[in-house]
């Protein structure tokens, strides 16, 4: 097994267990000891997990948002992936609306063959599709988040009442029954906007975020048209999919 694909096994274990011993990363993972003692201290250097003698416990961080930067660097295989599937639902002539995450920045790239006009508040993806001459870029005005560089605030939603939009492409940290979830009030009340002015809505996430709620809620999951991620969720997830009446590709 590949270090990512166990680092994978590491911390998803621990989301669901909140420990984990070595003992336990040797014999799922078939590795020795001392390499499972290296994705150890990796992780812990990632700010990921707490090392205990013999094992891990779970890091909480669910009040700590990390950087843009940081969470563009997370999971860049899978949101690769997811970016190249969704360039596919892409048509010349379209008008996206693109949120701010960072798996939505990824698939940004991936629209440089595309002749469509893109909205978005996010400086990030605005500064990516500068360099594509077949894109037309607007950026919606209002107040910057400095840290996770995009903008918000009021401005920005009257500026979004101007737009109306093939697809919505938005990202999420969390998908689950309870519908369409992020961390930020603000980013959540700008996405909401988004997905009013939009006759598709296709959210992009990799498979650690399904069925994963958040703080702040979006909207309910029968909002939304298309679910991209990196791998099959569970036969549950795929039957409150297919209630709701949400395709998904992976």
């Amino acid at each position: 097994m590949y270090q990512e694909e166990r680092l994978q096994y590491i911390l998803s274990h621990l989301s669901n267990n909140k420990r984990i011993s070595i003992d336990d990363i040797c014999l799922n993972c078939r590795v020795s000891k001392d390499t499972a003692r290296r994705d150890l201290v990796y992780l812990e250097r990632e700010g990921k997990i707490i090392r205990t003698h013999g094992g891990a416990l779970f890091q909480n961080k669910k009040n700590k948002i990390e950087s843009y930067s940081s969470r563009l660097k997370i999971d860049s295989k899978e949101k690769n992936k997811i970016g190249n599937i969704a360039s596919n639902l892409v048509e010349d002539g379209d008008l996206l609306i693109l949120d701010t995450s960072t798996t939505v920045e990824v698939f940004s790239h991936c629209l440089k063959d595309k002749i469509c006009t893109v909205v978005t508040n996010s400086i990030n993806v605005a500064e990516v599709l500068m360099e594509d001459n077949n894109v037309d870029v607007h950026v919606l005005g209002g107040k910057i988040d400095k840290k996770h560089r995009f903008l918000y605030g009021g401005y920005t939603l009257d500026m979004l009442d101007n737009y109306f939009a093939d697809k919505v492409f938005l990202g999420a940290l969390g998908v689950s029954e309870k519908g369409i979830t992020v961390d930020s009030d603000e980013d959540a009340k700008v996405m909401s906007k988004m997905i009013q002015q939009g006759n598709e809505v296709i959210v992009l996430v990799d498979s650690s975020k399904i069925n994963k709620s958040a703080h702040f809620k979006v909207c309910d999951i029968d909002k939304v048209s298309v679910i991209v991620t990196d791998k099959k969720p569970s036969n549950e997830f795929m039957k409150i999919l297919e209630e709701n009446k949400v395709e998904l590709i992976f």
